[in-house]
């Protein structure tokens, strides 16, 4: 199965150049927890989550209207083509470690993103056949790769 049979082809994005406030207000409008981060030209530049934004403005003290996209970002990119099949790009998101993984056409333009619940509900629909290209299994199993720890860093809890 390819990508562009799974990933959602509606997808916002922002600019670095953009507040948080911006970024925030497009997850919030959209229901979605990350937003590429495109230059003029559509291609994919970074990511922001939701998370990145609350500890950008808690870490550096401004309010979401002040801070800019750029301030909170990941660099580090992973994408995926619209044409790779699916075990591609669920292994990438499992090596590392992302939930959400952008997708360009051959131009290296945005042109949707596959997100790990995207799979989960291919997997669901997928279920009743004899011979699934997304199964429950492979799906559980990008999870277990996504969801573990990074490094030994030591967890706080609080009393």
């Amino acid at each position: 199965m390819k990508v562009e049979q799974v990933m959602k082809q509606a997808v916002q994005a922002c600019h670095a150049h953009d507040s948080l406030e911006r970024a925030a207000q497009l997850m919030w409008d959209h229901d979605c927890g990350c937003v590429p981060v495109v230059d003029n030209a559509e291609h994919v530049v970074g990511m922001i989550t939701d998370r990145d934004v609350c500890m950008a403005s808690y870490t550096k003290g401004g309010t979401l209207r002040e801070l800019r996209v750029e301030d909170a970002m990941s660099k580090k990119v992973c994408v995926c083509r619209e044409g790779d099949r699916v075990e591609n790009a669920e292994r990438m998101m499992s090596a590392n470690q992302i939930h959400r993984l952008p997708i360009v056409d051959a131009d290296g333009h945005l042109v949707g993103i596959l997100s790990l619940n995207d799979l989960a509900q291919e997997a669901g629909r997928e279920g009743a056949k004899k011979k699934a290209e997304v199964t429950f299994s492979d799906v559980g199993q990008t999870l277990g790769s996504i969801c573990r720890p990074r490094g030994s860093r030591a967890i706080a809890v609080a009393a």
